[in-house]
């Protein structure tokens, strides 16, 4: 969304109408926000819990806590039509439309097996990842010669992606804490 401003109803009405387009369950979503007002709102706090949403919330003072959101900004500013500026609000709605639909459906992500967003969210990985490796298979069964090292292998999709993965326990790491 890009407003005029941050305000608490327009968090609340953003995080309301994406959580009933995507059919969002109670309890399977997490979101995670910076510290600011708007995230922080009694309005916002009660419409996740009325949804099962759990929150989670930067530490305090610090920007980048959130690797995936940095990593989209930083994408969108280095994009060579970036402007300078943006002329009004509906010129940075339109761009932003724009990179968010390119960003999500034809950007691949190396942090997700080179698929795009899109592509796991609607559950089409293992379709792709199989088309893949029947395209790599074939390459390799014409020209061997090319692949010097082994069969090549289509990136695979992660189990989990983490921003802060869990401690593993004692009994993961063969008795030693972490």
């Amino acid at each position: 969304m890009v407003a005029p401003q941050e305000s608490a109803e327009l968090a609340k009405r953003l995080i309301g109408e994406t959580s009933s387009k995507q059919n969002i369950a109670s309890g399977q979503l997490t979101i995670h926000a910076d510290r600011g007002t708007s995230m922080t709102s009694k309005p916002v706090a009660l419409l996740l819990a009325d949804l099962g949403i759990t929150k989670t919330h930067s530490r305090p003072h610090v920007s980048d806590d959130n690797p995936y959101s940095e990593s989209q900004f930083k994408t969108l500013k280095y994009r060579p039509e970036f402007p300078e500026r943006f002329g009004s609000i509906e010129d940075a709605r339109g761009f932003c439309q724009e990179f968010m639909r390119w960003y999500n459906t034809e950007h691949h992500h190396t942090g997700i097996g080179l698929l795009t967003p899109e592509t796991v969210h609607y559950g089409r990985a293992v379709e792709v990842i199989e088309e893949r490796q029947r395209v790599l298979s074939a390459a390799y069964e014409q020209r061997p010669e090319r692949f010097v090292r082994q069969h090549p292998q289509a990136p695979e999709l992660p189990e989990a992606v983490w921003i802060n993965p869990p401690a593993k326990t004692a009994a993961a790491k063969g008795g030693e804490q972490v």
